[in-house]
């Protein structure tokens, strides 16, 4: 899966670097905290020093990682990095300030993503977006690189796979995966562990903010879709800055071609994330709106209020399935026929 010139560019540059900042992209998600802590493993074996950030708070449910508690919210302000590593995210602008108040005219960027709107920002771009997530990118590269598959790495790396995949239940699994996840239980990892931490057992504040979503539930023209304002966020305790599945949710409804749920944010921001089944894809939409991410997820942040975003959000949404049915029915009818 990587490039045997690309592992030895990487080794390079590991080689010759001595301060390195990783950072993954705001609002993290299973695959983009898993990727912080088991780089940060391997670094920790090659005796570098690093720091590993996130602009975002890292959600209770990843604390069991190792290094979790290590993630930082800004890099040190003294410390001169020679490389840094983007991990998780299509474009520098996910990496947020972490990423865009660094002086950029000394250290390297490496890129390592599997999403399909990446912008290959990097120096050095390992984006494999026939990957389920970004730690099985990962995961080859450290056995190129010689790291030690120890359980805690396991651990880490299996979490990443785990939510990406919703549990290896999403359309781009292969026997690949199914053949990593194979090979980091057998170096120690824990299943059932990692599923029900990572992906099953929630707060009973997520159950109340799904319930504000669903009161707000709406279905028009194939979308789906349902709102929560920051002050409906506050009345349940909700922390956490995803939906925690509640776009997946949706998106398996039998009427729906794709589903969207906007979260205002304390800021006034509004977070959309996309979610569809084939033979639909939600990556385009979410570019025209400046966001990104897969064919069947993806997402945006947009300004404005929580009811003019909803009003362009669905217009567009709804122009997109326009246009794909369109071409779906010259193309494959019955796929159309069978999906709405």
């Amino acid at each position: 899966m990587v490039p045997a010139s690309t592992v030895e560019s990487i080794r390079h540059l590991l080689d010759a670097s001595t301060r390195i900042l990783v950072i993954s992209h705001i609002a993290p998600d299973g695959d983009a905290i898993s990727s912080l802590t088991s780089i940060g493993q391997v670094l920790q074996q090659f005796g570098k020093e690093f720091t590993l950030v996130c602009d975002d708070d890292i959600p209770e449910r990843f604390s069991y990682l190792p290094l979790a508690s290590a993630i930082q919210k800004t890099p040190v302000q003294s410390v001169d990095y020679d490389l840094i590593i983007g991990l998780d995210a299509g474009d520098s602008s996910r990496l947020g300030r972490a990423f865009s108040q660094q002086d950029l005219q000394e250290p390297v960027i490496i890129n390592i993503d599997h999403h399909v709107t990446n912008t290959r920002y990097g120096q050095i771009n390992l984006v494999e977006t026939r990957a389920t997530a970004t730690v099985e990118i990962l995961y080859h590269l450290f056995l190129a690189l010689g790291a030690e598959l120890t359980p805690d790495l396991a651990t880490s790396l299996l979490t990443g796979l785990v939510t990406d995949t919703l549990g290896f239940r999403t359309a781009g699994v292969t026997k690949d995966t199914l053949q990593t996840a194979s090979e980091l239980v057998e170096a120690g990892a824990n299943l059932f562990d990692v599923t029900s931490k990572a992906l099953m057992l929630k707060p009973l504040s997520t159950l109340l903010m799904w319930q504000k979503g669903l009161k707000n539930l709406r279905l028009e023209e194939g979308v789906i879709w349902t709102t929560i304002s920051y002050a409906e966020k506050l009345e349940t305790g909700y922390k956490n800055s995803s939906s925690f599945g509640l776009g997946n949710m949706l998106a398996e409804v039998n009427e729906a071609a794709m589903s969207a749920v906007l979260t205002e944010t304390a800021n006034g921001q509004i977070k959309v994330g996309f979610r569809c089944r084939p033979p639909y894809n939600v990556s385009q939409l979410a570019m025209s709106l400046a966001g990104g991410g897969h064919d069947l997820a993806a997402g945006c942040t947009l300004e404005g209020t929580l009811e003019e975003v909803e009003a362009l959000v669905i217009s567009k949404s709804k122009e997109s399935i326009r246009t794909q049915k369109a071409t779906l029915e010259r193309v494959d009818p019955v796929a159309v026929r069978s999906s709405i």
